[in-house]
């Protein structure tokens, strides 16, 4: 009997105790154990960290192309790429178009620019779309692709806008995918960080994914040659606070060199 008087006893105090932890917060401790608050942003991270003064849209193209058919679909390719850019119709520019030298064999990469932002992207396809000629290329480079994927990308604030330069040159083509949350962390990092990669001019584009592939961040690099770019990046390594960076970097695919 005074067992059940003081088990009861306790189980009174419990009560009281979790009425007051109750009273004494608006959600209450017992909730807050599983709610986790996180602070509202002001804006999207894509309006944070792209140009402000440009409306520029990238999309990036991976083709996989049929070993035996790589040189008849450069031909094609470059044809239409030509078309493309002489038809003022068409608001669309290709930056850049390279075959993978190192890394995933037979595949092609493609940048296009679109100065302008989705209308002008929107626009453009809504002409490709009744373009006979442009049809019948597509029908030809199908019989030629493996399979094919793309993104649409925004540039980041803090680099340079990919311009024509002077050649031959090799580009390289690194590929971060970064974890849900942190791509202002990134953003804030390699704005510090870039400026340790601008003495040879090596730093070509910075961009990251809209539509496609998400939380996908995309370095590309010029170099001369191999041995120019393995000195550029071990000078790299010689200046205060590139360590730290490359530390945080995340995760990385495969460095890809491109010609």
């Amino acid at each position: 009997m005074l067992m059940f008087f003081f088990a009861l006893l306790f189980a009174s105090f419990i009560s009281f105790l979790c009425r007051r932890f109750s009273e004494s917060s608006d959600k209450g401790w017992f909730r807050s154990l599983f709610v986790h608050k996180v602070d509202a942003r002001k804006d999207a991270h894509s309006n944070l960290l792209s140009k402000k003064e440009t409306s520029n849209l990238y999309k990036i193209q991976f083709h996989n192309v049929k070993p035996e058919c790589l040189d008849e679909y450069n031909n094609l390719e470059a044809e239409v790429q030509r078309r493309l850019h002489q038809d003022q119709d068409f608001p669309c520019e290709v930056v850049g178009s390279w075959n993978i030298w190192y890394g995933e064999q037979d595949q092609a990469v493609h940048l296009w620019r679109y100065r302008g932002g989705y209308p002008a992207l929107t626009d453009c396809l809504q002409k490709l779309r009744v373009n006979k000629e442009y049809l019948e290329f597509r029908k030809e480079r199908a019989k030629m692709l493996i399979s094919r994927q793309n993104q649409l990308l925004l540039e980041f604030s803090f680099w340079n806008e990919p311009l024509p330069r002077k050649g031959p040159n090799l580009y390289e083509l690194r590929t971060y995918n970064l974890k849900p949350g942190t791509m202002l962390e990134w953003g804030n990092r390699w704005a510090r960080a870039i400026k340790h990669r601008q003495e040879n001019n090596e730093a070509v584009g910075g961009f990251f994914s809209q539509i496609g592939d998400l939380y996908v961040v995309h370095h590309l690099w010029a170099y001369e040659s191999l041995q120019s770019r393995e000195e550029t990046r071990n000078s790299a390594w010689q200046k205060e606070g590139w360590d730290v960076n490359v530390y945080y970097t995340g995760k990385t695919s495969p460095a890809t060199i491109m010609l």
